[in-house]
Parts: C-alpha cells; sequence; structure tokens
C-alpha cells in the first residue's frame, strides 16, 4: 500500500527515536518509548506504522479522545486511513491501520475477529497501563508474530523496571528537559504556596490516594487557593481537583473573586464550547476532576494548579503536561505548588517530573526551596551528584594511561545518569559482552571500569552517534574538558582538533644572538 508524503516533518530527536525502534527491533520483540507529554508520541508512532507496510498495525488506547486523536494524527501524517475497533464502531478485517479501544477488545468475541498474526506492529498509547489484564489478554493474543512498541512519558527508574517485566528494551528514552533546552517545550517554574493542607487521614485506594477523602481535605483551604489565583488573573490557568462537586464549587469561588472561571466535566453538555471559550481566552480559569488529563491539548495554558494530590508519577506528569507545550507570547509554565502534609513520602511533587528516583526528586526538591526553575534546580542537583562521582573517579587507581574510565567519559560529557547507570530493563544488569568490551577499548574506554551489560550498551549508542554527528571523539573531550574547553561535550572533531593544536603547539624558541 502507499501512502502519501508526510504533512508533519519528524523533529530531530522524533527521527532519531524513529531509527532507534528500527534498529532495536532487529533483537527485541517487545520495547518501551520514553518520550514526555508534549513530544509527539503519535507522530513517531503514525510514521512506525507506515514504515511497517505493507504488515498491519494495531493501536491499543484505553480513552476516547487518544483514540480520535491517534486516526487525526497518522491520517494527517502518513496518509493511511485508520479504523476505529470501539463499541458500534467495527474496523474492516484489511484496515492498514487500527485504533482501538482496550476495553472493547478484552472482550474475546471482538478480539478474535482477527487471526492471531493479522498485525505486524502493536502499539501501546500511555504504556504504564500494560500490565493490567485488560491490555496483556490483547497483547497476548497478537504479540507472538508482532512487533510491540509501548509509548510512555513516565521518567522513574522505578516504573521502568515495573514495565520491564514485558517489555525487552529501551531503544531510545528523551526527558522533559531535553526538549525544553531544545525549545521544543515550555520551561517550567515552581512557585510554592505557603499553605499547608494535611493529607494523613486520607486513605488509599488502588494505589491511590481516595478521591472523596481528598475531597474532604482539601474542601477546607479552596477559598484561601482562590485567592492565591486571584493574584494570577493575568494567566490562563487549568485546575485539577478530585471531586466533581469540588471542581464546580471552585469555580464559583474564582467568580466571586472576579475571576473568569467555568468547570467542565465529562457530562457537561456543552463541554465543547466551554472548551471553545477557554481556548479563545474568554475564560481564563478552567477547572475539572480529572477530565482532562489526557488526550486534551491547549497550548496557551501557562499555569497549572494541582489540587488533586497523587502517589502516581505517570498520572502527575499527564496534569502538569497540560501546559507544557509551547504558545507564542508565553516563556514558561507557572506550576503552584502547595505544602501537602503527609506521612507518605511517595506523594508526587514537581521534582519527581524529572528525577530518576526518590533519592534525585529529594535533591531536586532541596535545590528548589520555595520556587525557581526546575532546569536549574536539576543542574545543581547534577552538579552535586557529579562531584560525588568525580571523587569516587579520584579514588579509582588508574591502570592504564592509554585508557579512560567509564565513569569520566561519562562526567566529561555532563551525563551523570550515564556515569551512575542503574539498571532497568531486565538484561541491562548483565556482565559487558566481550564483543562490547572489544569495541569500547577500540574507542579508549578501559573495559574494567564497565559496571555492566546496559552501561555498555549506553555508552556504545553515545559514542556512535557523536562519531555519526561528527562530534569530538571521546579521548578529545577529556582533553577539551582538561585544557578548559567552555563546552567540550559540543564541540565538533573538527573544532577539537584545531582546539588541541593550538594547546600543544610550541611557539618557536628565538635563536640565540
Amino acid at each position: 500500500m502507499t501512502t502519501s508524503p508526510s504533512k508533519v516533518a519528524l523533529r530531530g530527536y522524533q527521527v532519531a527515536a524513529h531509527e532507534a525502534i528500527q534498529r532495536g527491533f532487529a533483537e527485541h520483540q517487545r520495547q518501551l518509548l520514553v518520550l514526555p507529554t508534549g513530544g509527539g508520541k503519535t507522530v513517531v508512532l503514525a510514521h512506525l506504522a507506515a514504515t511497517h507496510q505493507p504488515r498491519r498495525t494495531l493501536v491499543l488506547a484505553h480513552r476516547e479522545e487518544l483514540i480520535t486523536q491517534a486516526v487525526d494524527k497518522i491520517r494527517a501524517v502518513t496518509g493511511l486511513i485508520p479504523e476505529v475497533e470501539m463499541a458500534d464502531f467495527r474496523a474492516s478485517l484489511n484496515a492498514p491501520v487500527v485504533v482501538a479501544s482496550v476495553q472493547t477488545l478484552v472482550r474475546s468475541s471482538r478480539r478474535e475477529r482477527w487471526p492471531h498474526d493479522h498485525f505486524g506492529l502493536l502499539v501501546v498509547d500511555e504504556a504504564h497501563h500494560s500490565l493490567a489484564d485488560s491490555y496483556l489478554n490483547t497483547l497476548r493474543y497478537f504479540d507472538e508474530n508482532a512487533f510491540v512498541l509501548g509509548v510512555t512519558a513516565t521518567p522513574d527508574r522505578g516504573d521502568k523496571k515495573n514495565l520491564g517485566r514485558y517489555y525487552q528494551n529501551i531503544p531510545y528514552e528523551v526527558t522533559l528537559l531535553d526538549l525544553v533546552q531544545q525549545n521544543w517545550l515550555s520551561p517550567i517554574r515552581v512557585k510554592t504556596v505557603p499553605l499547608e493542607i494535611d493529607l494523613d487521614d486520607v486513605g488509599t485506594t488502588a494505589g491511590d490516594y481516595n478521591a472523596q477523602d481528598l475531597g474532604h481535605a482539601i474542601e477546607p483551604y479552596l477559598e484561601r487557593v482562590a485567592d492565591v489565583l486571584a493574584e494570577h488573573v493575568q494567566r490562563k490557568i487549568l485546575v485539577f481537583l478530585p471531586l466533581i462537586s469540588l471542581s464546580r464549587g471552585f469555580a464559583e469561588l474564582c467568580r466571586q473573586r472576579g475571576l473568569r472561571a467555568e468547570h467542565v466535566d465529562g457530562t457537561s453538555d456543552d463541554r465543547g464550547d466551554i472548551l471553545a471559550r477557554f481556548r479563545r481566552g474568554e475564560t481564563r480559569v478552567l477547572t475539572n476532576a480529572m477530565l482532562l488529563t489526557e488526550g486534551y491539548d491547549e497550548p496557551s495554558i501557562d499555569c497549572v494548579v494541582c489540587l488533586r494530590p497523587t502517589k502516581i508519577r505517570s498520572l502527575y506528569s499527564q496534569i502538569v503536561g497540560r501546559g507544557t507545550r509551547l504558545y507564542p507570547g508565553k516563556d514558561h509554565l507557572l506550576l503552584l505548588d502547595f505544602l501537602w502534609m503527609s506521612e507518605e513520602h511517595v506523594l508526587m511533587k514537581p521534582a519527581n517530573l524529572i528525577a530518576a528516583d526518590a533519592e534525585e526528586a529529594n535533591a531536586i526538591t532541596e535545590a528548589l526551596g520555595f520556587g525557581g526553575d526546575l532546569e536549574e534546580a536539576k543542574g545543581k542537583a547534577d552538579a552535586d551528584r557529579a562531584a560525588t562521582l568525580r571523587q569516587r573517579l579520584r579514588q579509582n587507581a588508574k591502570r592504564n594511561a592509554r585508557t579512560f574510565d567509564a565513569l569520566e567519559f561519562a562526567l566529561s560529557l555532563g551525563d551523570v545518569d550515564l556515569a551512575d547507570f542503574v539498571p532497568t530493563m531486565p538484561w541491562h544488569g548483565d556482565p559487558a559482552t566481550s564483543r562490547q568490551r572489544e569495541i569500547l577499548g577500540k574507542f579508549g574506554v578501559d573495559p574494567g571500569t564497565l559496571t555492566c551489560k546496559g552501561q555498555a550498551a549506553a555508552l556504545l549508542d553515545k559514542l556512535f552517534l557523536r562519531r555519526d554527528l561528527g562530534l569530538a571523539s571521546a579521548r578529545q573531550v577529556l582533553w577539551l574538558r582538561k585544557l578548559g574547553h567552555p563546552k567540550p561535550e559540543l564541540a565538533t572533531f573538527d573544532e577539537a582538533k584545531q582546539f588541541l593544536d593550538a594547546k600543544w603547539s610550541k611557539p618557536a624558541v628565538p635563536a640565540q644572538p
């Protein structure tokens, strides 16, 4: 089947993701792509579906908004005509792409319309749901003869390890801060509001705070929160609350303070009109009870207020992600954070958007203090972590002057996660293979300093990418850093050579009279 030319050009990181996924499928049948909210995951999966033609693709999602979004984007990007399998909608057996509700395919009568080998590619949107029985039953029906790609925005190592029970590899990962630094997403500034809200009496249901209990805990503070919002009347504010009744009441409190506020929920007959008024700026505050966590895109939002505290990282990421897209005149997203008082150590906070684990989240939270730029706080936490790693490096005896420590190279690139590599996929913890050790040795890395197979693979990916991009070699980077180059990790091979030649060239000795 032929497709029309793409109407949506891939961004650089999307091209890299697409290529890495294709390479990964040579060794791993089930892969996980980590891409933050707003990173254009549907564009990547659309190109992947086109690449895998004429083998058919099945896209699994769990909400109508996500299904509609995927259908529209795949058609716009590739020219393929997806068909929907959901409720009364039935896809034909010859559809090139089927976008299906997982709640529909959990019924065997709907799933078994297709043979086991009907699809060559399975894509799981919001892959953090993959381990639920509703997903696994469908995946296992089709996955013996298909490649599987899960897409998730989760940045947490623990989440990745959990998903490693099904997925075998992470071929590509880009973080929220990566896309902020590349000017694809809006910077995030945090303002901590000194309003202490006690959650100690809130119970837990299905792994997260109970919505009814949250409602009772938060309601006494809503007037004071509305006062805080009145200080930011110039912003377009999206507010998340745990209950519909609470959302309606909070919108009224905002209106009493002169804010143009509306509430929206799944039963709102005029939902489209409400969202349109918010989009046009006629409404400045929009309140909801978790309706708009997924599948809602309004780039002009420049303030997010989470009055629905959660223990679930993916949910918190989705909430904040409603405001991370770029928009003309928007220079940052303001995230209002409150002093949630709880004995629970897993309560999600702004730092959890970018932290790899609880320890790093605590370090970033400490760096943030009562507010600031998330990127700057992460940079301070990384600098402290790098200092600790350099101390460890100094304690390592140098055995071979012709090679360098893997930790040393990673720190020279400013990549503390590579330096302090923590396995996530099951195979990561295996010893580095002889082939990995041999190739890394040729690059100058001391094989004896590798911690595991996963770190070796990550190092090789980094080195091959740098070579392909014409960037400075590993040895050059190390010398550039030692000799004071301002940005050794960004220097090209030729720039590095010129810099080093200039540093190492000796001035001519004048002749003796």
